[in-house]
């Protein structure tokens, strides 16, 4: 078994690194592949922004000439800055039912965070904290809302034997949008928009939407709290997630809410164009652009996946109007089934909300980690 540390200007182990997923899903209906240009752009570390503050490197595990798994190691300076910690984090491990190959693989990632200093390792976790985050350990019969981990079950025994234990577990769940709406949802969201001075913007189209990126961003900043996943998004990363994001988002489904010129909470949720990547393996060209188009116009189905509310207007109904206002656009949109993603079962408040407003949870993804 041959650990090799990725060369990323080598074209040819970068398609290796890609490659491997493909083979290891290519009997698994569900799985939904990333889009080619998204999942190469982390391997650039000439254009991709988490390489401007952080460091990351990339394993391969070669059995007798054959890639059977791969793994990235990352240290994000901006996270262990702001929490005051020093944790590397693991992500984009995929591997064959191989025992030897996962803990080479794991060894690499040790040794390479412990030779930077860091004294933890937590995983799976990306590069921004909007990046789907953990393993699948429940709910693998259900296709995943786009950019949330998809894994095969036996994954969770490759990675316990490493020596991870349990860290926290997020929850996700199925809402169907035609179903009767909670009305005390509407009414608290009339009350406290009235009470508070707080109004909902409205996006036109997608410009508008454009112009309004910044002002999200700042809130986002704002809104970071200490929750062991947030830390602040450099321009850089937020004009990445932009233009990643809006080429497919309607703008109806972009809740930001206002008090004067300032915004002060945002929902974010975006057509699900999950079928269109698995007819074009995340490729764009010929015409997978085309088919994501016009899969972004016809589908049924949203994910709802990003959103905060800055400190001051916390608990004070401001997830009420949110949420009020996304099911009127929603249903105004002809959206009828929606996904909620990864909420921590910690958060014990947001997870009422969540079944207050019909959700069923169905999903659980893990987060592991382990002392260094």
């Amino acid at each position: 078994m041959d650990i090799i540390r990725v060369d990323t200007n080598n074209r040819r182990q970068v398609d290796q690194f890609l490659a491997l997923p493909f083979r290891i899903y290519r009997n698994i209906p569900q799985w939904v592949p990333p889009l080619a240009s998204d999942a190469r752009l982390v391997l650039d570390r000439r254009r991709y922004p988490f390489y401007r503050h952080s460091e990351a490197d990339f394993f391969l595990a070669v059995d007798g000439g054959r890639v059977v798994g791969r793994i990235a190691a990352l240290c994000n300076r901006n996270f262990n800055a702001f929490h005051h910690e020093s944790t590397a984090f693991f992500y984009l491990f995929e591997c064959e039912d191989n025992p030897e190959a996962s803990s080479a693989l794991f060894e690499a990632t040790f040794a390479w965070a412990r030779e930077r200093g860091l004294t933890r390792i937590i995983g799976p976790k990306g590069f921004t904290a909007l990046d789907g985050m953990g393993l699948l350990v429940q709910g693998f019969e259900f296709r995943p809302a786009i950019g949330i981990p998809y894994n095969p079950p036996y994954y969770q025994a490759l990675i316990e034997a490493a020596g991870f234990q349990r860290f926290d577990d997020d929850v996700s769940g199925y809402l169907d949008v035609s179903a009767p709406f909670p009305e005390h949802i509407h009414r608290l969201s009339e009350i406290v928009q009235r009470r508070r001075g707080l109004r909902i913007i409205r996006f036109k189209n997608k410009r508008e939407l454009r112009a309004m990126i910044p002002k999200i961003g700042e809130m986002y900043n704002r809104s970071v709290g200490a929750n062991f996943d947030q830390v602040p998004l450099t321009d850089d990363e937020l004009k990445t997630l932009a233009e990643q994001l809006l080429p497919i988002a309607d703008p109806r489904l972009v809740q930001i809410v206002m008090k004067g010129d300032d915004p002060v909470g945002f929902l974010l949720a975006y057509p699900d164009i999950s079928a269109a990547l698995q007819r074009c393996k995340g490729r764009l060209f010929p015409f997978g652009w085309l088919d994501i188009l016009i899969e972004a116009k016809r589908t049924k189905w949203i994910n709802v996946n990003g959103g905060g509310v800055v400190e001051k207007y916390r608990g004070v109904g401001g997830t009420a109007v949110l949420f009020s206002e996304l099911q009127k656009a929603a249903v105004a949109g002809g959206y009828q089934h929606a996904e909620g993603v990864q909420i921590s079962v910690s958060n014990d408040k947001m997870q009422r909300e969540m079944r207050d407003l019909g959700i069923r949870f169905n999903k659980m993804h893990r987060l592991y980690e382990k002392a260094l």
